[in-house]
């Protein structure tokens, strides 16, 4: 399947609609096989324990499979999570950016599903495991009727 927003239109998606977190992510690749997105931590990513926090890697698998998703359908701005199941593996250095490597594996009409490792910069194992699945809503009919 061809693609439909390269690295560019999937980080200026990020900042026109998702404005609140576009700056804590950078689209370093997006091809046919997949989408590599990471994660600029900051203090705010943090816990206790000097590692990244739980809800930032989730946010970051999350957010790598939406725009692994929006990279084949286009700018689907209502496609949604419907399911998350994540394994944190391996502990996070704290002062390290982390980086998603998304997979979309079955893309269908109303349904898609993923899997996202997440790495730690200078860590050769992943340190999370994630699978995702999106409902994505249907195309509008033509002439606007519903």
């Amino acid at each position: 399947m061809d693609l439909q927003m390269d690295a560019a239109a999937l980080q200026a998606f990020l900042a026109r609609d998702f404005g609140q977190v576009a700056e804590d992510f950078a689209v370093e690749r997006v091809d046919t096989q997949g989408l590599t997105l990471r994660l600029k931590v900051a203090e705010r990513h943090l816990r206790p324990g000097g590692t990244v926090s739980g809800p930032s890697m989730f946010g970051l698998a999350d957010v790598a499979m939406y725009l692994a998703i929006l990279s084949r359908i286009g700018p689907v701005a209502l496609a949604v999570t419907t399911n998350c199941s994540m394994d944190f593996m391996r502990k996070p250095a704290a002062g390290r950016d982390l980086r998603a490597e998304a997979r979309v594996l079955k893309l269908g009409r109303s349904l898609a599903v993923g899997d996202v490792l997440i790495f730690s910069d200078g860590q050769d194992a992943p340190v999370a495991r994630a699978g995702l699945t999106y409902s994505i809503p249907p195309a509008p009919m033509a002439g606007g009727a519903q």
